[in-house]
């Protein structure tokens, strides 16, 4: 019996902006072997009146406009009883990292919300259990190309999709370190050599290069990924 594709529908005002660049590449091969599928819903389908609006003034005043609450789950809604994650794409959500990524490719796949204007009203982020998520200390005009960063971070993850299982293992934010340097032909460019190390033939040896060489680069780039070790 072959187990269902991972799942992901996005909910969003510009539904036409997907699959985009995760129909090409690594995602864009496993969608099309139906490793994952994508369903990107119209909110305005949800709209009030001739005009299908979606949001409205913000109460207490101020600049912009709010995405509605009754609007918004009303479109979560019709997706139907999922036990799927349901996220929200937010500035101030919880930073996105490697572990959450990992926990969330493991699943059944994940309902995201794409907000756009000032924000969504909070009561349907209350109500619909919403988990706002962040891809970092910066403001996108909207949720979109963020979903499109969490679903390609997911995406890659998933079994068969990259040539080999330690792709995924040996890089960046696994075991809390940076990843090491990458060396290829020609041995010797511009006068900077390949290590001498990395061409010896000694397994142990380059294993160990490697792992200091993480070590050193998180230190010096990202050292609050080590806070809690010892020195």
């Amino acid at each position: 019996m072959t187990s269902s594709p991972w799942h992901a529908t996005l909910l969003s005002l510009y539904p036409e902006m997907f699959p985009g660049p995760l129909g090409v590449s690594l995602s864009g091969d496993a969608l099309n072997r139906g490793t994952w599928s994508l369903e990107a819903r119209q909110i305005r389908e949800h709209g009030l009146g001739r005009h299908r609006a979606v949001d409205d003034t913000p109460a207490g005043g101020g600049a912009g406009m709010v995405l509605r609450c009754d609007v918004l789950s009303a479109a979560i809604d019709a997706i139907g009883a999922d036990e799927r994650p349901r996220l929200l794409m937010s500035p101030r959500g919880r930073p996105l990292t490697q572990g959450r990524v990992r926990t969330l490719s493991g699943g059944p796949g994940v309902i995201i919300v794409c907000g756009r204007f000032e924000g969504v009203d909070e009561r349907v982020i209350e109500g619909r259990r919403l988990e706002e998520v962040s891809i970092g200390d910066y403001v996108l005009s909207g949720g979109e190309i963020a979903a499109m960063v969490l679903l390609d971070a997911c995406v890659r993850l998933l079994p068969g999709v990259m040539g080999k299982a330690e792709s995924g293992v040996e890089e960046s934010f696994e075991a809390r370190r940076l990843e090491y340097p990458h060396y290829t032909r020609p041995r010797d460019w511009e006068g900077r050599a390949i290590p001498d190390v990395l061409t010896g033939g000694n397994h142990a040896a380059i294993a160990r290069w490697r792992e200091a060489e993480a070590l050193r680069i998180t230190r010096e780039r990202r050292p609050d990924l080590l806070e809690g070790e010892d020195a």
